[in-house]
């Protein structure tokens, strides 16, 4: 939701700085492994440790799924990229410099498209490179800071964007394409509350048509709403500043959820301030044009092709069909199971609505996966779509699919889920709500054709509410003109 901030006369310029970490086991220099969640400093070795002596070996599989998401992204592929050093000192850092490429990174260019109110938006990429991660500090009040060096050497891609970005929904609808594709692309499972998409926003203000202004660096934002709202904050102080003739420094700043504001941590570093140099200890990273197309025909169907899929095969709106694709897994769930129902756009209905509800209930924001194998959801979905239960006994149904493996059906027909369909019984409760409603009757014959909806709840009550909906009214509506010719 939109909070209330007055930019006045001045427009939004956002970049974003994204940190993605690949889909390996090991690290980017080393043999540890990359596991979320283990105990601290327990997937550490001298490499990662910056321990003196230690010398770092590249893992290829990185190198290549590095490479695998600049082609996902329409980035030029360099067949010689250099790692260098990049120096700055924090306890994080126990080498004193990060392995990172600068001069000479793996992939320049790239696009990806968004849909904006306005319409679909180029955002075009300047640059793709690959580092390592630094360690973790876990802060303890006045007992000091501890210090996890499990992250340190994870190996990293980092996307920067051109400044094309207008404001905190463009870039939300950014991050959100940025991890559609690279998850489908196999690159990296983007969890965010796992850090492996982490955000950098740079954000200036100017009036429109103006060159660009000074601009402010937002760090290590881990959610959407983090970003959105950590931009509108910016943007707040950046506009007030101005009406006052503050000067907009040149900073480094972090975002706290809590009061809603920015705060300064340091003045930004400029490039000769990282002493950027040659890694002695690497030689060049060599992709030759037939690894680099193997790994093009590696690629799978992407986000954008496959929505325009969905849309054409299965008669999906475009909404739903971009929300399937958001992930591989799901796209992947949707298909099969769309392939075994009469109905897939019920299919998706479910997928988008019933589903996630449990989803997000049992697991959070994050998952991979649906505890129902797609043939038993596709059966749900044809007794919900052709009536045979209605959606109330639908969702039962199918929280107890969550917990156990059964045919819909049968479990309907044991709990007496399944609608009453027979005409006979049908057309018996419709006769017995219009005797024992006269006066309901008669007004309908007066011209009060809303009586209709009460007439239809009755009957309804009179088959204990098993009736299938449509033929209920059908049969209701055949027998009130019988009645008012």
């Amino acid at each position: 939701m939109k909070p209330e901030v007055n930019l006045g006369p001045y427009e939004m310029v956002i970049g974003l700085e994204t940190h993605v970490q690949l889909r390996t086991k090991t690290k980017l220099f080393c043999s540890c492994a990359t596991s979320f969640g283990a105990e601290p400093n327990t997937q550490v070795c001298p490499v990662c440790m910056g321990l003196p002596g230690a010398l770092p070996v590249v893992n290829a599989h990185a190198v290549r799924l590095a490479a695998l998401a600049g082609l996902a992204l329409e980035a030029r592929i360099h067949p010689v990229s250099r790692f260098d050093r990049k120096h700055y000192f924090y306890p994080d850092l126990p080498k004193g410099y990060q392995i990172s490429q600068f001069f000479h990174p793996l992939c320049q260019g790239g696009r990806l498209v968004i849909q904006t109110g306005a319409g679909p938006k180029v955002v075009g990429i300047t640059r793709i490179h690959m580092e390592e991660d630094a360690g973790k500090l876990l802060h303890g009040g006045e007992a000091g800071s501890l210090l996890d060096l499990n992250r340190c050497g994870v190996p990293l891609i980092e996307i920067v964007t051109d400044p094309d970005i207008a404001g905190p929904q463009e870039a939300c609808a950014y991050l959100r394409k940025l991890r559609a594709v690279l998850t489908c692309a196999g690159v990296s499972d983007c969890r965010m509350n796992e850090g492996s998409l982490r955000c950098d926003v740079n954000l200036s203000l100017r009036k429109p048509g103006a060159l660009l202004g000074v601009r402010t660096e937002i760090k290590n934002l881990n959610s959407f709403q983090s970003v959105e709202r950590a931009i509108w904050a910016e943007a707040a102080r950046q506009a007030e500043a101005l009406r006052r003739g503050e000067p907009i420094l040149r900073e480094t700043r972090r975002f706290d959820p809590v009061t809603g504001r920015t705060y300064a941590m340091r003045m930004k570093e400029s490039t000769q301030e990282y002493c950027f140099f040659p890694e002695p200890d690497l030689p060049p990273v060599l992709l030759r044009p037939e690894t680099v197309k193997d790994l093009r025909a590696s690629l799978p169907i992407l986000p954008d092709a496959r929505t325009e899929r969905f849309m054409t095969v299965f008669g999906l709106s475009p909404y739903v069909a971009e929300q399937l694709t958001q992930r591989r897994w799901l796209a992947d769930y949707f298909e099969e199971t769309a392939c075994l129902a009469h109905n897939p756009v019920s299919v998706a209905n479910i997928l988008l609505g019933e589903v996630f509800a449990l989803l997000k209930a049992r697991q959070g924001e994050e998952t991979d996966g649906i505890p129902v194998a797609p043939r038993r959801l596709a059966a749900l979905s044809d007794l919900v779509s052709g009536g045979q239960v209605n959606s109330s006994a639908g969702k039962r149904i199918l929280a107890a699919l969550f917990e156990e493996d059964f045919e819909p059906w049968e479990y309907a027909r044991s709990f007496d889920l399944l609608l009453l369909r027979e005409e006979r019984a049908l057309r018996e409760a419709v006769s017995r709500a219009l005797e024992e409603n006269p006066a309901m009757v008669a007004a309908y014959r007066g011209g009060k054709s809303s009586v209709e909806q009460a007439l239809m709840g009755k009957a309804m009550a009179l088959t204990g509410g098993k009736a299938e909906p449509e033929m209920l009214k059908k049969l209701l509506r055949e027998a009130l003109q019988e009645q008012t010719t």
